[in-house]
């Protein structure tokens, strides 16, 4: 057991809790009281400083104008870089994976800065809108289990040499380019809601190991059960309506091929898989 309990940082919730997604800080304290593991839920409200000092932070979903907001005051203040140098873990959800990035559109549609904190930008929109159910192959070299979520979003983007992606699109959109969300050391970028970490636990222990250590594994059969039922019911519903699917033209090899022909693939020391 560790010595200390566990901070887990929800960030900004009037701003970025649009989806629900202050339920992935939620799953991550419950996992870790499971385990007998001593945890607090540090809620970082707009208007205050954001705390350096928590182990793992949660930025959710949200609209243009907070998404920008939350941005801006987060580039201020410095905290949270200051947190992933002291070895802190980050999720970002939809507009806080966009923050987390180099750059991304604000809600007069000029590009606004972000949080660089992932090497990646959201610089193109999609039209209509994105929105549905989403399954997703992890990269290898992520080693993590099938991933499904909700996708809401009209932002695309593009990853840089300094992050990998979570994994492929088997269903869904994604970052644009048949890809889904971004991992460059412990921060970790995803379109997918759900929350997330209530729909795949694995990527919870997976932040969780990275500032907890070796884990206790958990009987997550219901669960399992759970997303078995949903992938099933997805992929029927993908097979009976395939334009829907829009699944890039490529799969890893060819997704690998194109990024090998420009840039080198980042070494796996760059990231914590």
């Amino acid at each position: 057991m560790i010595d200390s309990a566990v901070r887990v940082a929800l960030l900004y919730p009037e701003l970025l809790g649009t989806y629900g997604d202050r339920g992935n800080a939620r799953v991550l304290l419950q996992r870790l009281a499971w385990r007998d593991i001593p945890a607090e839920l540090v809620e970082a409200p707009w208007g205050e400083p954001a705390p350096a000092s928590c182990d793992i932070y949660v930025l959710g979903g949200g609209e243009d104008s907070p998404q920008a907001s939350a941005a801006a005051a987060l580039i201020a203040e410095g905290a949270l870089h200051r947190a992933v140098d002291g070895g802190a873990a980050v999720l970002g959800i939809c507009a806080g994976f966009q923050i987390l990035g180099h750059s991304f559109f604000g809600p007069d549609g000029a590009v606004r800065p972000g949080l660089g904190l992932l090497d990646c930008t959201t610089a193109r929109r999609a039209s209509p809108r994105i929105v549905g159910e989403i399954l997703v192959e992890p990269d290898p070299a992520v080693a993590l289990p099938a991933l499904s979520g909700y996708e809401n979003h009209a932002g695309l983007t593009d990853l840089g040499p300094g992050a990998i992606p979570l994994g492929r699109v088997d269903v869904g959109v994604g970052n644009g380019d048949g890809t889904e969300g971004a991992i460059g050391g412990r921060v970790v970028g995803t379109y997918l809601h759900g929350p997330v970490l209530a729909r795949n636990p694995a990527l919870a222990d997976r932040l969780l190991s990275w500032v907890a250590g070796d884990l206790e594994p958990l009987d997550d059969a219901e669960v399992d059960d759970l997303r078995k039922e949903r992938r099933q019911f997805v992929s029927a519903e993908a097979a009976r309506w395939p334009n829907r699917k829009r699944e890039a033209p490529f799969g890893w090899r060819g997704y690998r091929r194109r990024r090998m022909s420009s840039i080198d693939r980042p070494s796996e020391a760059n990231f914590s898989v």
